[in-house]
């Protein structure tokens, strides 16, 4: 595949910047499942091509602690959990390849070598985002930025009455613009994390 960073959480906004790190599974290379979430269509789509890894190839993935590989040995999806006695390994997770996406995909790789010790300093428990699951929270605030745009396009028009239109459209080009783009991230927040 590629090369891609890895962020902290699996929220439906932390994979808007990359594959993210489930934040109550180990960190690669250390002793223990390491699980990373991806997203298989949208923002780059850094899992999109997932399914093209067979058993035998090879994961590094560099830390803090390290580089680490892993080979591949074993594939999963939502009805058919990955079943692997290996206490140190990776599994990486995105959506099935539909529009809709419905089910995940998984991918399990062993650990090649001796895992490093978790130096610990990371909470016990930590609650995390489950697969295709969306961000509820984003709805109120894409009413309010929905809001806020269809005032700053109203003003546009009522200024535009009254001043010169190119000037009034120049003016609030830049407010409209950045709500816009408010109104998109909060929409793209709704749809399921790893799609």
């Amino acid at each position: 595949l590629h090369q891609v960073v890895v962020v902290e959480g699996t929220t439906g906004r932390d994979l808007m910047r990359g594959p993210g790190h489930r934040r109550d599974t180990a960190l690669p290379g250390q002793t223990g499942v390491a699980v990373l979430f991806g997203r298989g269509a949208t923002f780059g789509a850094p899992f999109g091509e997932l399914n093209k890894l067979r058993v035998g190839d090879r994961i590094e993935a560099t830390t803090g602690q390290g580089k680490f590989t892993y080979t591949v040995n074993v594939y999963g999806d939502q009805d058919h959990p990955i079943v692997d006695p290996v206490r140190n390994r990776l599994v990486l997770v995105t959506s099935d390849s539909n529009w809709i996406p419905e089910s995940t995909v998984m991918i399990g790789a062993r650990l090649d070598g001796d895992p490093v010790v978790n130096p610990g300093g990371r909470p016990a428990t930590v609650p995390y985002d489950k697969a295709l699951a969306a961000d509820k929270g984003a709805l109120a605030a894409l009413q309010l930025w929905t809001l806020g745009l269809l005032g700053a396009v109203v003003a546009v028009v009522v200024l535009a009455r009254y001043w010169h239109r190119s000037a009034a459209y120049l003016s609030l080009a830049p407010v409209v613009g950045a709500l816009l783009w408010a109104v998109y991230e909060n929409a793209a927040a709704l749809l399921p994390n790893l799609y």
